[in-house]
């Protein structure tokens, strides 16, 4: 089933699609198993007609959009002879006439669907199927981050639960504690967000972990902490900037203002104060 913050990704891709093409109206839902999705987010609607509205894969044009697993359209929705119509009662009762849909495709895998639609017959232009596309994938990107973090979490908590830590293992903690790091801006989800910080946390402060003597009272901001996690894994200002959607110039500043809070004067002596204080694994 979706998850509530996978919901709000695609409410918010949906308002940017009106925006960006003028639509009268926006509609989608995310698949709840391999073959149906629910029209859940709707936006210009005037009725309630679409609303919760089951779409089965082969089934009106959305169900065709996703069973073919790329954009689909129709001209006149009622007339049109190349869809199935199971869907015309609602489509009629919203008075829906010209109609796009877009499937969202995650690793191949059709997640969800997105429409937009006019109530008059006129053939949708460039600029609609080019916002159409777009909402679509801001929505996989989305979905495709939930999902990095959500395996990377899976990892993180069976490192600090799972049996004793080796050397080798400590790596991978290392790892994945800048991997989130580095995913946390990226989400919009605060609940999310919020368990993926309290794992980083969790991984920073891990029994077991090897350390020396703490540095008391060291705060650093997340930004200035996310990168010191990429300094951590070797990574120069450029591909910090890149890992985190940075500036290079950016990076350097927070890369200096943890340097003077961490007492270090080199990119090496930061790393072994953060992990002194408890801040990286």
């Amino acid at each position: 089933m979706p998850e509530p913050g996978e919901a709000s990704e695609l409410q918010t891709a949906l308002l940017r699609l009106r925006r960006a093409s003028g639509l009268p109206m926006v509609f989608g839902g995310l698949l709840s198993d391999a073959r149906h999705a629910r029209i859940a987010e709707l936006s210009g609607a005037q009725t309630t007609a679409l609303r919760g509205l089951v779409i089965s894969a082969g089934s009106g044009l959305g169900g065709k959009a996703i069973a073919l697993s790329r954009p689909c359209a129709v001209t006149d929705y009622p007339s049109s002879r190349h869809i199935s119509h199971e869907y015309d009662v609602a489509v009629a009762a919203e008075g829906l006439r010209s109609v796009v849909a877009v499937p969202v495709v995650v690793r191949r895998k059709v997640r969800g669907v997105l429409y937009g639609a006019l109530r008059t017959p006129l053939t949708l232009g460039d600029r609609t199927f080019d916002a159409a596309t777009a909402a679509a994938r801001d929505v996989e990107q989305a979905l495709a981050v939930r999902d990095e973090v959500r395996e990377l979490l899976a990892v993180a908590r069976e490192q600090v639960t799972g049996p004793g830590a080796g050397p080798g293992t400590w790596e991978d903690v290392r790892e994945a504690h800048r991997e989130l790091r580095a995913l946390a801006p990226r989400i919009t989800d605060p609940a999310l967000r919020g368990e993926l910080l309290a794992v980083c946390g969790r991984l920073a402060s891990a029994a077991g972990a090897p350390r020396t003597a703490a540095v008391p009272g060291v705060r650093l901001a997340p930004r200035e902490l996310d990168v010191i996690a990429c300094v951590a894994s070797g990574a120069t200002n450029a591909a910090a900037a890149e890992r985190l959607g940075l500036r290079p110039e950016t990076v350097k500043g927070y890369l200096r203002s943890a340097m003077r809070k961490l007492g270090a004067h080199t990119r090496l002596e930061a790393v072994v104060a953060a992990r002194r204080s408890g801040l990286l694994p």
